[in-house]
């Protein structure tokens, strides 16, 4: 990925293939489109507005903290009919009504906000167990649950009993094929301590001193990094949190004038500039950019995301369908539009099966290391206080070096 200082080194785009360069051709024609407005405007009574998912992660944001968590059920963007469905829990025809006057599109449902995070509060009581995770899904206005293949037997029985404790029509539970643990291993990476991981984006940190994101998984397993196996370190960890309150690090580079880059190499010396940090709306395209994978795109399918890895339960994630392998750790996850939107953390599958794939927001680490995207040009952290999961910050863009991974075989079963 196009993260890297200046002077650059050839960037190597590994395993691309046929189905990167699609991606990329569904990228480039749109990177410069602006997707912070909407098409039509509407007001009370009239038809739903179409909108761009950044727009309509913005309006959640609004609606969210207007209607309270009694009568809101979530949200999701509906790609198709570029809309906004917002879940209106009870038969208050205001509520709907202001939900219309915004634009969006009211839909009726029995889960509230509070009672979607009162459950997950109790999954965290009763199930964190290896190999699940969890994610609220607004679609169903449901919990999904999922289960990895190691989560059998005694611990299969525990998870049942604490979704059925919850009640009818709260949560559910899906099996993976896969096994959940953080991507790790190969690719076109940075090497620290016998480790490889790969950048995720450029940022300025808090004393205006270069540096950039990457997976905490990564941060934790060493504390230098260099670009080559061996070679001279070129940035050091500042701040890593992993496991726990999500999967991210800041590494400052060691040269206070390098010059890092906001955009992502596409491979095939095409490169998409990242201008803005953004949150993740269920519904939403994005692409990632890995190192052993290439590009890949898919769509959000959870917020707020808790999965429980081997090595501890990291939450506050975003859950998508968008595939990755061992290698493509700390890689970007990022829009059309040049927004920054995730860190590869981990995920089951791979991308001949496919499966689940959980990614660091980067609003959320931005604001928690004080960066900024890029030169500084979109602040990191700027509170809106989103429901559901959407996010609590909003940051501006991108690195320059993507993929991730790192070899010190934490996450690993077998």
């Amino acid at each position: 990925m196009s993260h890297r200082r200046i002077p650059k080194r050839k960037a190597v785009l590994a395993g691309a293939g046929a189905v990167g360069i699609a991606a990329a051709a569904i990228l480039l024609p749109q990177a410069n489109a602006s997707q912070s407005g909407s098409d039509t405007q509407s007001g009370a009574g009239s038809a739903p507005r179409t909108m761009s998912a950044a727009s309509a992660a913005e309006l959640v944001s609004q609606l969210g903290k207007k209607l309270g968590e009694a009568a809101y059920g979530g949200a999701y963007y509906d790609a198709e009919k570029q809309q906004l469905v917002v879940n209106v829990v009870g038969d208050d025809n205001n509520v709907a009504l202001e939900v219309n006057k915004a634009g969006a599109v009211a839909r009726s449902v029995e889960n509230s906000t509070g009672e979607l995070k009162s459950a997950a509060s109790t999954l965290a009581a009763k199930a964190t167990i290896p190999g699940t995770a969890w994610a609220v899904d607004p679609k169903t206005n449901q919990i999904l649950v999922t289960a990895d293949r190691t989560v059998s037997g005694e611990r299969w029985d525990r998870l049942e009993t604490a979704v059925k404790s919850l009640g009818d029509g709260v949560a559910r539970i899906q099996k993976s094929t896969g096994e959940f643990k953080p991507f790790l291993e190969g690719g076109d990476a940075i090497f620290g301590g016998g480790s490889r991981c790969s950048l995720g984006f450029n940022v300025t940190t808090q004393d205006g001193s270069p540096g950039f994101l990457t997976a905490g998984h990564c941060g934790v397993a060493a504390e230098q990094w260099s670009e080559a196996a061996n070679g001279q370190p070129i940035g050091t960890v500042q701040e890593a949190t992993f496991p726990g309150d999500g999967d991210f690090a800041l590494v400052k580079y060691d040269d206070p004038a390098t010059q890092a880059a906001s955009a992502v190499d596409l491979g095939n010396g095409q490169t998409l500039p990242i201008t803005q940090a953004a949150e993740a709306a269920v519904g939403q395209q994005v692409f990632r950019m890995g190192s052993t994978t290439g590009l890949k795109d898919g769509a959000v399918t959870g917020l707020n995301a808790t999965v429980n890895y081997p090595e501890g339960t990291v939450s506050g994630l975003i859950q998508t369908d968008v595939c990755a392998e061992p290698g493509d750790s700390g890689g970007a996850m990022f829009t059309k539009d040049g927004s920054a939107i995730g860190l590869t953390s981990g995920g089951s599958g791979d991308c001949t099966q496919g499966g689940e794939t959980f990614f660091q927001p980067v609003t959320t680490a931005l604001a928690a290391v004080g960066a900024q995207i890029g030169d500084g040009g979109g602040g990191g952290g700027q509170d809106d206080g989103q429901d559901d999961g959407q996010g609590d910050g909003q940051g501006g863009g991108a690195e320059e070096n993507g993929g991730g991974a790192a070899d010190d075989g934490a996450g690993q079963n077998g």
